[in-house]
Parts: structure tokens; sequence; C-alpha cells
């Protein structure tokens, strides 16, 4: 069976072959860079299933670098390392094109929980149903992350496109709060429901071109895509 391939772009060395051996151990295949510029290189010339990416990196930062990667492809799951906590360097993160946002100090655990839920979902994501599926009068396209409406296209990010997706396989029913966060972040800390609040904003203003489409607050409880 063909490994999967790996782009690891982390400038600390020791933490850089400590995650590499411990991927390959794994049986996954990793490639490694030390800065941006030179991820970017790699990711040019290569076919990766996921990417792993330092935000604090030299000549070329993380959020730049995948801000480069999603106008070369904008399907493969990125998970981001980073000290940064603050809610604001977050949204950075999800809004370049990250997927995933693990913070330093890790488990190796968790790093490979990330991992195969990243490469698990996007499974899914491209195996959901081509078929055009219609939010009101929206059409959505899952694995090219797109709605529709009239003439207007709006892209949405991985991130937005999965909890779209998420939404409407259980529209018209509560979608529970927890549920979502685990299947999208993997843990339900108040941190990262803050941030799936932001993203369901975002959804919501996307959706707005239609007043028959509602994602609902279910206080305290979840949430209810009415279509």
């Amino acid at each position: 069976m063909e490994k999967v391939h790996i782009l690891l772009v982390e400038d600390e060395p020791f933490l850089a072959k400590v995650i590499k051996d411990s991927l390959e151990q794994r049986n996954f295949q990793v490639t490694y860079a030390e800065d941006g510029a030179k991820g970017y290189n790699l990711f040019q010339n290569g076919a990766f299933a996921l990417c792993i990416v330092d935000v604090m990196l030299p000549h070329t930062d993380g959020f730049t670098l995948v801000k480069q990667i999603r106008v070369y492809d904008d399907q493969v799951p990125v998970l981001f390392l980073t000290a940064k906590t603050a809610t604001e360097d977050v949204i950075e993160g999800y809004n370049s094109g990250g997927n995933d946002y693990l913070k330093k100090p890790f488990s190796l655990e968790e790093l490979f929980l990330r991992v195969n839920e990243l490469l698990k979902r996007t499974t899914v994501m491209n195996n959901a149903d081509q078929n055009k599926l219609m939010i009101g009068n929206y059409t959505f396209l899952p694995h090219q992350q797109l709605l529709q409406i009239e003439l207007l296209g709006i892209k949405l990010s991985h991130r937005e496109a999965s909890l779209l997706l998420l939404l409407y396989n259980n529209r018209n029913s509560l979608l529970e709060r927890k549920s979502a966060l685990m299947t999208l972040w993997g843990d339900d800390s108040f941190y990262n429901t803050r941030t799936m609040d932001v993203f369901i904003t975002k959804l919501r203003k996307h959706l707005s071109r239609d007043a028959q489409v509602e994602i609902l607050n279910i206080r305290g409880v979840g949430y209810k895509l009415i279509c």
C-alpha cells in the first residue's frame, strides 16, 4: 500500500526530527523543510496528502506559506503548529487556509489524532455526493468548497465547507455543539467553541441572500440549519 505523504515545515530541528521520526514509525512518508520558502518549493514539486506547518518560520511565515499553497491547491488539509494562542491568531490561521490548529507544547498522541482526523475528514469530503446539494436557493458543492446563488459564486474555506456539510447533513434538526466541535476540532474547549461561533457567523453571512435559510442558535445546546 502506498504511504500517505506528509509535508512537514518546522524550523526547530529537534522538534522536526521527533515529529518526522514518529510519523515515519506510523508508516507515513514525511518530507521536511526548515523554512517557508523551501516548504513552498517542495510543495510545488511534490504530491502531498497533508501539510503540517509551523506558524513562526524564517523567510516565509506559516500563514503566508499556506496562502501560497491555497493558490496552488485548495484541497490539501493543513495542520498549523504554533505557540500563538490568541483567538485572533487562530482565526488568521483558518482564514489563511488552515484546517486545524495544534498549540505547542503538544503530545505526539494528540498530533497523531489530529493528523488522522484531518485525513479521515478529507476523505469524507472527497467522497461526499458531488451532485448539487440544495440549501434553499443556494447550490452547495462540498468538494469544490463552493456556494452558488443566481450568478454569484462564494468560495468557502475548507473549515467553512466542512461545517456547512455537517449542518446540511443534520438540516432541520439539531446539530449538537459538542458533536460538531469533536468532529471538526477534536475537542470541545471554550477556546474552540468561540472559534466555531465565528465560522457560524460567516456562514450566516454567506447564506443571507435567501431569507428562507437560517442557522438558528439553540442556546447552550447547538445549531439548526433551516432550509
